[in-house]
């Protein structure tokens, strides 16, 4: 991907940053502008900054106070409130470089493998509003090979899988540690094929990134993948759903004329997404996609068909 492709991510972190945030947790207030008589309140604990919501930024200094209280608490609940502390301020870019430097992403990753769910959650959400931060990406990807096999050794369709996967999205969006998820594509494709439809759409935001890169083309078109795959070209497919299919294709395609492989014949095995996606049936299921009632559909298709 090029650098339009980066100011694009660096610029959604920004949007992140500036809005689309949670809301904060027990902040220490000052004096109310137009308030007479009123003294600022005492610094606050801990403990009392994960108690209750606010509507600003937590400070360096409260944001030692939770982070301190994370890494030595044993109590499960006061661990949580902490961990949900920390991703609502990450949720702010002011904020990445001092979670960073406090060193917070490694109290917070260490909180990944927690046998309570719900706090497992929790510390991936953290990291995940931490990844949009490129700096934090080195520190975070330490913990890629961990978020991988929770997500594909935990529940199906959970809020704790959903949030790993949200993470390896981010942390995908860029092609620096894609490389790392190389030996995990058929576990992807098969967590694609048993989820549910907010499932499968996470997946695939993530094998599209991953598709974008010429660097991971060899590795996906060699997963073996059932053939209920390409069950997701029909047309009565969720538009959400096909529409990242076809794009999926589409990079592959275009990876694939780059590196001059589209006249040749790979040496991909049988059973692979090579052979279903350049295989009779895929060619059928797109010449029936070209009539789809979606317009939007209809011109993705386009895009695949002429590799035919």
């Amino acid at each position: 991907m090029g650098a339009a492709r980066d100011a694009g991510w660096v610029a959604a972190g920004l949007v992140l940053g500036a809005g689309a945030c949670y809301c904060i947790y027990w902040l220490t207030r000052g004096p109310r502008r137009g308030g007479r008589g009123r003294r600022p309140r005492p610094s606050r604990s801990a403990e009392d900054l994960t108690n209750s919501s606010c509507d600003d930024v937590l400070n360096a200094e409260q944001l030692k106070k939770v982070l301190y209280l994370l890494e030595s608490t044993e109590d499960p609940v006061l661990i949580e409130k902490a961990l949900v502390t920390l991703g609502n301020s990450a949720a702010f870019s002011a904020n990445h470089a001092i979670i960073r430097e406090l060193g917070g992403i490694p109290i917070v990753g260490d909180k990944i493998n927690y046998p309570n769910h719900s706090i497992k959650e929790k510390a991936l959400n953290a990291l995940n509003n931490l990844s949009v931060n490129v700096e934090n990406q080195i520190k975070i990807k330490i913990y890629i090979s961990q978020v991988c096999e929770g997500v594909f050794s935990g529940p199906m369709n959970s809020a704790v899988q959903l949030a790993g996967l949200r993470l390896l999205t981010n942390m995908t969006v860029t092609n620096d540690h894609q490389h790392l998820l190389s030996s995990y594509i058929a576990d992807l494709f098969r967590v694609l094929l048993t989820g549910d439809g907010s499932t499968k759409v996470q997946v695939l935001k993530l094998l599209v990134n991953l598709s974008e890169n010429p660097a991971m083309t060899e590795g996906l078109l060699s997963a073996q993948v059932d053939s209920s795959f390409l069950s997701l070209y029909d047309s009565h497919v969720a538009k959400e759903i096909l529409l990242r299919v076809l794009t999926l294709f589409q990079n592959i395609n275009n990876c694939l004329k780059m590196e001059g492989h589209l006249t040749a014949q790979p040496p991909f095995p049988k059973g692979s997404l090579f052979f279903l996606l350049y295989g009779e049936e895929c060619a059928q299921k797109m010449s029936t996609l070209v009539y789809h009632h979606d317009v939007d559909v209809k011109e993705k298709v386009v895009t695949v068909i002429p590799k035919f």
